[in-house]
C-alpha cells in the first residue's frame, strides 16, 4: 500500500515504521488464528501504517484502535475507517488489548538546535528512552492476559527499563548510524 500523506505534522512511514509493519504482518495471523476476537491497538498512530497492517493482516476492523496526541493523525486515519482518538499514552484509553503496537519517538535530544515539530515525532527524551519507558509502565494496565507488544527502539535509545516484562528481539534493522530493534513483550 501506498502511503500519502500530505499534512506537514504526521509522520510519515520511514525505516522504522516500515519495519514494525513487516512484523505485524507476520506475527498478527498467527495470534488470529487463536483469537479470532484479537483486539489490536497502535499508541502513536500518524499515518496509520500499524492500523492498515493490522487490518490487511486479518484483524476485523471494529477491533483495531489507535491513539495519537496529534489531531491531523488521529483526522486523517479516522478518514480511513479507524477508531481514533486523541490521547496521550493511555490517558484515555479504558480497555484493554491482546496487541499494543508502538513506534515511538526514541532518540536521545539533540544538541543541535531541533524544531519542535521535528523534535515531537522524533525524541524520546534526554536519553530517548523516557517516552517508551514511560509507555511500558502505563501499557502494563491496557494488555489482556497473554497480550503482546511490539515495540522499537534504536541502538541510540539509551537507559531503556524493561521491566517485568518477558522481552524476545524479533526484527532488526542496520541504517546509516543506528541498528532499529522489534522487540516482542509479554507479562
Amino acid at each position: 500500500m501506498v502511503y500519502l500523506v500530505k499534512m506537514s505534522l504526521i509522520y510519515e512511514p520511514e525505516d522504522d515504521s516500515y519495519l514494525l509493519e513487516t512484523v505485524l504482518k507476520k506475527e498478527l495471523p498467527l495470534l488470529i488464528i487463536n483469537n479470532k476476537k484479537l483486539k489490536f491497538l497502535e499508541v502513536g498512530i500518524g499515518s496509520g501504517i500499524q492500523l492498515v497492517a493490522a487490518k490487511e493482516a486479518g484483524v476485523d476492523i471494529k477491533n483495531i484502535s489507535g491513539v495519537d496526541v496529534n489531531i491531523d493523525a488521529i483526522s486523517h486515519c479516522q478518514s480511513l475507517g479507524f477508531n481514533c482518538m486523541k490521547s496521550n499514552l493511555f490517558d484515555n484509553v479504558t480497555e484493554k488489548f491482546d496487541v499494543i503496537a508502538f513506534n515511538p519517538p526514541y532518540l536521545p535530544e539533540d544538541e543541535s538546535p531541533e524544531d519542535e515539530e521535528s523534535k515531537l515525532i522524533t525524541t524520546g527524551g534526554k536519553l530517548g528512552s523516557e517516552l517508551p519507558n514511560e509507555f511500558l509502565r502505563q501499557a502494563k494496565s491496557h494488555l489482556k492476559e497473554n497480550g503482546r507488544i511490539y515495540l522499537l527502539v534504536s541502538s541510540l535509545t539509551e537507559k531503556m527499563d524493561w521491566q517485568d516484562y518477558k522481552k524476545e528481539l524479533i526484527a532488526e534493522k542496520k541504517i546509516f548510524f543506528e541498528k532499529l530493534e522489534v522487540w516482542k513483550l509479554m507479562l
